[in-house]
């Protein structure tokens, strides 16, 4: 009975998952989720999504001991939580199913164990997953949390050479400012590998159009994707991953470029699937997670709020390794769904 019952509930998360990927590409959900995006830009799609859907006010969620032990505070009584998917670890001294993983030490085979175990079983862990429960910080009263990030204001930013100082370091391409005479904002060179800035804007369109340059160098090299095998996306599709890249990493330091990113996405979605709308988001979730965790240790924020370590690298920690193939498969597959 219990199993039916968390059965029926990761159902209606799942089902809840699938509407929302479609009603989410209008222009206001989606400015939506990509705020909540800059706000957890460390969990999954699946996760960010379900938060954006149920408080799209959210600003930083964690578990109800979790506030206690980790912040110092304490879920108000009658505080509504927030569903999300998390992983759920089973240890068995016998295999039941093919993605149970075997405990061994670094480099160690079976056949090792066996050797030098010859009376003695591994133990086996398989990873799972079910509904839990976060809670919103205005759900919660206690100690005063730290404040981070650069604030955006009247068009100017904080700290503007500083962010454009970390962004130079964190840009895997020289960076220019100058003029573009194709009358363009920004641009990256394929042929020169360089971005170029046009020089003189404004702060806040300054620091959005480096960072959606950034993106291009990353993600849309051709030379990059032709050395790796990759398909080239569309222009349509690059642009909105690039514009929508820089307006998560923009928010998530308080700088607000809405009037500018928004003005074409409805009409992004049109024609996709469910799956190709996920692996676009999943690229924009990545990329972006990925340049604020850079800019952060550049500009020597510690972040609070992050998730735990995912289930394979907590659980190394604590059995020193696992080993095999099958422990990089099921990472992989842990950081895909949650």
């Amino acid at each position: 009975m219990n199993e039916e019952f968390e059965k029926s509930k990761m159902d209606a998360v799942m089902d809840k998952l699938e509407k929302g990927v479609h009603d989410l590409f209008n222009s206001e959900n989606y400015k939506n989720y990509l705020s909540t995006m800059a706000k957890f830009h460390t969990y999954s799609f699946n996760n960010t999504l379900l938060i954006a859907l149920q408080r799209p006010d959210a600003t930083l969620v964690a578990g109800y001991h979790a506030w206690n032990r980790n912040f110092g505070r304490y879920v108000k009584k009658g505080a509504k939580g927030i569903k999300i998917i998390s992983p759920v670890v089973k240890k068995k001294e016998e295999p039941e199913k093919d993605n149970m993983i075997p405990v061994l030490a670094s480099g160690q085979t079976m056949e090792d164990y066996k050797i030098l175990h010859p009376d003695k079983k591994p133990e086996y862990v398989s990873a799972g997953f079910k509904v839990s429960t976060v809670f919103d910080v205005s759900d919660t009263d206690g100690k005063e949390l730290p404040a981070i990030g650069v604030k955006e204001l009247g068009g100017q930013v904080e700290n503007y050479e500083k962010m454009i100082d970390a962004l130079k370091a964190i840009s895997i391409v020289p960076v220019e400012f100058g003029n573009i005479d194709s009358g363009a904002k920004g641009l990256y060179s394929m042929t020169d590998k360089k971005i170029v800035v046009q020089d003189n804007m404004s702060e806040v369109q300054t620091i959005k159009t480096l960072i959606h340059e950034q993106v291009h160098s990353r993600l849309d090299d051709r030379d990059k994707i032709s050395a790796e095998g990759l398909e080239k996306r569309s222009r349509n599709d690059s642009e909105q991953i690039a514009e929508s890249v820089a307006f998560t990493v923009c928010q998530h330091y308080g700088i607000d470029t809405s009037d500018y990113s928004f003005g074409y996405i409805a009409s992004w979605s049109e024609g996709k699937d469910t799956k190709e709308l996920k692996a676009s988001m999943e690229t924009i979730r990545k990329t972006a997670s990925t340049m604020i965790k850079e800019l952060n240790s550049e500009l020597g924020i510690e972040e609070i709020g992050k998730e735990k370590q995912n289930f394979v690298e907590r659980h190394a920690a604590e059995h020193k390794d696992i080993s095999t193939d099958k422990a990089v498969k099921a990472k992989h597959s842990m950081e895909m769904a949650i």
